[in-house]
């Protein structure tokens, strides 16, 4: 066995829309049934690892940490999920309430980033966390006309380049957990005869094509019948297109729908029109009890816990830094025992302990995908039977970015 390591690309594809069979409609309406959820611990038989880090006999009484969101917790996603990391964090090192100051909708704009940055330094914060990609350019320029302050930024990519000792990017391997969701999709989509899935997606960035790469790659291993069909939004959130691009998948014959944006209006729509869900960053069963069968979710207190940890102890934060499932990072939430396919928990105990002792790879082969590099050229990948693409092996941000067979981008 052999990996691959293919380089980052610039992808912005467009594909032809094409016509496929209609969703089943659910086959039994729970109604006023009481929705049984599963925790994912007990899905694993285990409980969920955590990163070491030593806090005892830590001072954290100088901590003033700031944040900067490109929405609020409203959006019971993205952000919400990231707040109630900075929650956990709060809870865990017994820090007070005016200890953190949350920035929330924050544009992915340089001006309001380092006004909103060039605030909180102001009101004496020496540790910033910016969570949103666009934020990133911003940061940077606080970042080095403050080398006493240290920044920390989720989804980015450049702190491994630009050598500003005080500027650090972290995310994780959350394909992880997308390729489990997708094999909790797979089983749903064969029980109902419709292997067609589909997906909301906000960007045509590495993030979000390495995440619903995965979650196909996750449902094609337990159903090699699947196809995939793709709609992008053009924002991180914006409930309104996440909701037409939701109705408009399901209308194209697709029974069970992904996400990766940042509302519950994709839930919503399955709900209200028969169709399955798979989530992201929170769970939405109780939004969509007859059509969410469980989320793909992170645990951000764990890396908020180190870096605050490493400020306090005067210690180096890592330039880079990502975790996944062996430590509680990524994972599933609850998953719908009214709704899951027969076989699903047995599958996705498998995979996690097949993905821990590396037997199974997220990112495995056979398939051809084909991208655009900075210099418009169309260029491809080929990764045979018993090789895999390495992602996250160097630099926390994901760098899978080609469109592969399967899977049809059909417009925003």
């Amino acid at each position: 066995m052999r990996k691959i390591i293919a380089a980052i690309l610039c992808l912005v594809m467009a594909l032809s829309l094409v016509a496929c069979s209609q969703p089943a409609a659910n086959p039994d309406d729970n109604g006023e049934k009481e929705v049984k959820k599963l925790a994912f611990a007990d899905v694993i038989g285990t409980a969920l690892g955590s990163v070491h880090v030593e806090t005892e006999g830590v001072d954290y009484s100088n901590m003033k940490i700031g944040f900067i969101h490109v929405s609020d917790p409203s959006d019971m996603g993205y952000t919400y999920n990231h707040n109630n990391g900075t929650e956990k964090m709060k809870a865990t090192l017994g820090l007070k309430d005016e200890q953190i100051i949350n920035k929330f909708n924050i544009a992915e704009d340089n001006a309001a980033v380092i006004q909103a940055a060039n605030e909180l330094i102001a009101e004496g914060c020496n540790l910033i966390f910016a969570t949103s990609f666009g934020h990133e350019n911003g940061i940077m320029e606080v970042a080095k006309e403050h080398p006493e302050v240290q920044f920390c930024h989720a989804t980015g990519y450049q702190a491994s380049f630009m050598g500003i000792e005080n500027h650090h990017n972290y995310f994780g391997r959350i394909y992880e957990a997308r390729y489990l969701s997708g094999i909790v999709a797979g089983l749903k989509a064969k029980e109902i005869g419709n292997n067609v899935l589909g997906y909301v997606a906000a960007m045509p960035f590495a993030e979000v094509i390495s995440g619903f790469t995965a979650f196909y790659l996750g449902a094609k291993s337990v159903n090699p019948d699947v196809t995939m069909k793709v709609m992008y939004t053009g924002s991180w959130n914006d409930p309104t297109k996440e909701a037409q691009n939701a109705q408009a998948l399901i209308d194209a014959g697709c029974g069970v729908i992904s996400q990766h944006c940042d509302s519950t209006a994709p839930a919503t729509v399955a709900e209200e029109k028969g169709a399955f869900h798979i989530g992201y960053n929170s769970s939405m069963i109780d939004v969509a009890p007859n059509a969410s069968l469980t989320s793909a979710i992170w645990d951000w207190s764990q890396y908020l816990v180190y870096a605050t940890t490493c400020v306090a102890k005067g210690e180096p934060i890592d330039t880079d830094w990502m975790g996944g499932l062996y430590d509680g990072v990524c994972m599933l939430a609850d998953l719908n025992e009214n709704i899951l396919a027969e076989g699903t928990v047995e599958a996705v105990k498998a995979a996690y302990n097949g993905i821990l002792d590396g037997s199974v790879q997220v990112f495995a082969g056979p398939y051809h995908g084909e991208g655009v590099d900075f210099d418009g050229n169309v260029v491809t990948i080929d990764i045979a039977e018993g090789e895999w693409y390495v992602e996250n092996e160097t630099v926390s941000a994901p760098s899978f970015n080609f469109i592969i067979d399967g899977v049809e981008v059909i417009g925003e």
